[in-house]
């Protein structure tokens, strides 16, 4: 599903950045969209934006009152379009993809780094380099430990994902052998 909703959200966040980038309110915009996203990943209004039944014109009014008058006229109509079209569960991601974007045009990559143990300095310096040739961007690391993975480490730029883990090594194993 995790792939479905990015491929939904996809063409909404690049024409909202390029809609942002051309009337220079990137910034204005990155934080609708966060608004936006924090109400969207609100527990009540997640089971409601999920829930089939619910009137999408009423979702979209609930929404837009929450953000109260000072969210941005477009950023209300884009509310509207993504009610219109039920795709309001698609806002979260919309706005990940945007900050993405936004990132990824400063020459910078957001890389996420899960580890089993923590990292040693020397590790993430070099790991820093290593993502730096390989994405062709610098590098804004940061590093969760994670004691399920077992060892090694996940590594997340965006939709690319590498996973090194000893978990996922035993799940991609126990896969191998199912019939």
């Amino acid at each position: 599903m995790a792939g479905d909703i990015t491929t939904i959200a996809r063409p909404y966040a690049e024409a909202v950045y390029k809609l942002a980038r051309e009337t220079d309110s990137v910034e204005s915009w990155s934080a609708a969209l966060s608004l936006l996203a924090t109400i969207a990943d609100d527990p009540d209004m997640a089971r409601q934006i999920a829930n089939p039944t619910a009137p999408r014109e009423r979702l979209r009014d609930l929404i837009l009152d929450i953000c109260g008058p000072d969210l941005p006229p477009q950023a209300r109509n884009l509310v509207g379009l993504l009610a219109e079209n039920a795709r309001l569960e698609a806002i979260s991601e919309i706005a990940r993809l945007f900050d993405d974007l936004r990132v990824k045009q400063r020459g910078l990559r957001q890389v996420t780094v899960r580890s089993a143990y923590p990292l040693e300095a020397a590790e993430e310096t070099r790991l820093i380099e290593v993502l730096r040739t390989h994405l062709g961007a610098e590098i804004e690391l940061t590093v969760e430990e994670d004691p399920g993975l077992l060892g090694g480490v996940e590594i997340h730029a965006g939709d690319l994902v590498i996973d090194d883990s000893v978990r996922g090594k035993l799940q991609r194993l126990a896969t191998q052998l199912q019939f």
